[in-house]
Order: structure tokens, then C-alpha cells, then sequence
């Protein structure tokens, strides 16, 4: 029923994308700052209450549900199953900003590429090549296929609907509630409201991102993407962002990260980033072969999940 549920969420998804910002974003924007509003005072343990009643205690609610209805009612148990994917997985929460990016590239519309990139990442760049465009996209397409599907897709399978849910709320949440104040300590020496966000999305994370990474690498080129891995992840600002892109670059034989001519926002100047991969400048040509990564993982991850499936039924 796992697996069943999984396609057919991912078939209903490419034919009938979710209004995401409308059903999703949204909303959970509004509940969060209401739990902002009653628990942010700048102290780390109310920062830990506020998790629990706003991510877990969700999360918990939802796989008690599914394991009722599971037990009493299979096909309502599927049903949650499939609604609770589609809300919380999909291609089309980021494909058109990378496919748009791709289609301005090929047509030499450099300007246009800058602009859709732009808006995607929220952070200007009007003196990025060609090859930067591509670079960048490529970047925020491996993370954006990890957050998106792959792992709630991880979780899914070892939770239920419960699991996709808690990954999704906990990035929700280190996202709301660690903005501008990173690092940031309180009194008496209390980190931040938003730091047990954070450190419990990288918890909850660890799995599901090595899994991808690994994904990557079986169906790449393998040796290059744990080289990759092994030497060059922790030099990225984010060690776990940096294990996707050094082991998704070293898959493709594309070199990521570099300098960039914009930095500090497109305010100009150079942003030193280390390289991250092996092999050529990214291009068009290479966007391709990041959705074919991306696919070849996913792929993957829903034959091994079949496997388990099979043998639990031989079992």
C-alpha cells in the first residue's frame, strides 16, 4: 500500500499540480506566526515547546490516524496516505522555476535566466554568465528534488503519512523561525528561539540526506561522487548542504559552487564559494542531466521500496 500510494500521488501530482503557495505555504505561514506570536520570546527552551506543539505533536496525531483507519478501513488509510503526499511532495513545487531557467538558457536569453533565477532564489543576480545561471539552478534543483521528494518520500516510507508530515513541518519550521537570527545567543547564554528548529530538522534530516546522496551516487558515477563527498563537502558553509551538491556534481561530472561576480545579493564583488564536483562548467546541457538524476534516484528509491514491499508480503 506504500508503494501504491506513492505513485499514484506522483501521477496526480504531474497532471493536477498543487496550488502550493495557495494550500501549503500559506497556510502554514499563518499558523506558525501565531505560534510565534504566543511562544517567541527569544528563549531556547520556549522555542522547544513551540516545536513540539506546532511539528510533532502534528506529525504524532496524523500516524495515530493513519494506523487507525490502516487497521479498520484500508482504502480511507490509502486515501489519507495519497492526500497527505500530495501535500507534502512533489516536482512541481520547484520543476517550472528549473525547467523556465533551462528554456531561457537554450534560447541564449540570458537576461530572462537571470531574472527567473531570480525569483526562484529570491536573491538578485544581474551580472551572472551563462554558466553561473546554470550552476546556481543546478544547485538549488538538487536540493529543492531532496526536500521535496526524495526525502518526505524516505520518511514516508518509514513513518507512513506521519513521517512526509513531521519532514515537511520541521523544514517549515527551521525556515520560519531561524530567519535572521542564525547564530544569534540570547541571555545568560540561551541560544535563540528558533535553534532547537533547527537542530531537530538536521536530526530528522541526517537519514533521508545521506540516502539521497548515496542515490545519487549509484545511479552516477559512483566513484567520483564519493570522492567528492569524502573531500570536498565539509568546505561548503552547510556541511549536510554540501554532501547533496558534492556527491550530485561528482555523479554528472559538473563542477558547482566557485566564485560567483555577484555577491552580498547581486551588491557586487566576488563570492568565494569552494568548488563542489568534478569535471566541466555547468551549461543547459547539464540542467538536463540533473533531471535525470533526479529521476534515476527516485526510481530507485521506489524499487528498493518495492523489494521491501515483496518481501514483506513473502514473509
Amino acid at each position: 500500500m506504500t508503494l501504491l500510494a506513492i505513485i499514484i500521488a506522483l501521477v496526480i501530482e504531474q497532471y493536477r499540480p498543487l496550488p502550493v503557495q495557495r494550500w501549503v505555504l500559506d497556510p502554514l505561514a499563518r499558523y506558525f506566526a501565531f505560534l510565534d506570536s504566543k511562544f517567541n520570546d527569544g528563549v531556547y527552551r520556549h522555542g522547544i515547546v513551540a516545536w513540539i506543539i506546532g511539528v510533532a505533536l502534528p506529525a504524532l496525531l496524523l500516524l495515530l490516524v493513519h494506523w487507525t483507519l490502516a487497521d479498520h478501513n484500508a482504502l480511507a488509510g490509502l486515501v489519507l496516505a495519497i492526500g497527505t503526499l500530495y501535500l507534502t511532495m512533489g516536482f512541481r513545487q520547484f520543476s517550472h522555476h528549473f525547467s523556465d531557467v533551462q528554456i531561457a538558457l537554450r534560447a541564449g536569453e540570458i537576461s530572462s535566466a537571470r531574472k527567473l533565477l531570480a525569483d526562484w532564489r529570491g536573491v538578485s543576480g544581474d551580472r551572472l554568465s551563462s554558466n553561473e545561471v546554470a550552476r546556481l539552478s543546478i544547485e538549488q534543483a538538487l536540493v529543492a528534488s531532496h526536500r521535496h521528494v526524495i526525502a518526505p518520500l524516505i520518511c514516508f516510507g518509514l513513518l507512513g503519512p506521519g513521517g512526509a508530515l513531521l519532514y515537511r513541518m520541521a523544514l517549515f519550521a527551521r525556515e520560519y523561525w531561524t530567519k535572521g537570527d542564525a547564530g544569534e545567543m540570547g541571555e545568560m547564554g540561551e541560544t535563540r528561539f528558533g535553534e532547537f528548529a533547527r537542530r531537530a530538522f538536521d536530526l530528522i534530516d541526517w537519514l533521508p540526506l545521506r540516502l539521497t546522496a548515496i542515490g545519487f551516487a549509484v545511479t552516477g558515477d559512483f566513484e567520483d561522487s564519493i570522492f567528492c563527498w569524502r573531500t570536498q563537502a565539509t568546505g561548503w558553509p552547510e556541511p549536510e548542504t554540501g554532501i547533496l551538491l558534492s556527491s550530485g556534481a561528482g555523479a554528472m561530472g559538473v563542477r558547482l559552487g566557485l566564485p560567483l561576480q555577484d555577491g552580498m545579493g547581486g551588491l557586487g564583488g566576488m563570492d568565494e564559494r569552494p568548488e563542489m564536483g568534478l569535471g566541466d562548467d555547468a551549461d543547459a546541457d547539464y540542467m538536463q542531466s540533473t533531471v535525470g538524476l533526479v529521476w534515476r534516484t527516485l526510481v530507485l528509491c521506489l524499487l528498493l521500496m518495492a523489494l521491501v514491499e515483496i518481501a514483506g508480503w513473502v514473509n
